[in-house]
């Protein structure tokens, strides 16, 4: 096998190539069982939801966008309800506009069947206990 091809002279090794490519295989195992995979999370909620029942569901999807994951926000129509979507679509601005410190919406308002929904996704990447441990670390310091 050829290590440099560049070097002067170009260097090689000899070596099992069923071995290197046994490793090759368990070392790409390895990688994608560490990787986390995309997680989207559901908040969903009734178009005439009371006010401190919504900020708590705005809450939950703080924490969740602070984790650094992507939130569905869901309105869910039952009965009549469906013949009101502006209802609906009133309440995720209501949400959206709540959330817009903390998330960017990455799918706009849609319905699927007797769901409106549209995704969140964070405004930055960085969990929220990594920050929290640098203002410790900094308190500490002083």
């Amino acid at each position: 096998m050829e290590v440099d091809p560049h070097g002067s002279p170009p260097v090689c090794r000899i070596l099992d190539y069923g071995k290197w490519k046994f490793e090759q295989a368990k070392k790409d195992r390895d990688a994608r069982k560490h990787q986390k995979g995309l997680v989207i999370h559901e908040v969903r909620m009734r178009p005439h939801i009371s006010d401190h029942d919504m900020e708590r569901k705005v809450r939950l999807a703080e924490r969740l966008l602070g984790g650094g994951d992507k939130v569905k926000v869901t309105v869910m129509f039952r009965g009549r309800e469906m013949a009101h979507p502006e209802t609906g679509r009133a309440l995720l601005g209501r949400v959206c506009s709540l959330l817009k410190e903390t998330a960017v919406i990455d799918a706009p308002a849609n319905m699927q069947g007797r769901f409106l929904s549209t995704i969140l996704s964070p405004t930055n990447k960085k969990p929220v206990k990594v920050a929290q441990e640098a203002g410790e670390e900094s308190i500490a310091q002083t």
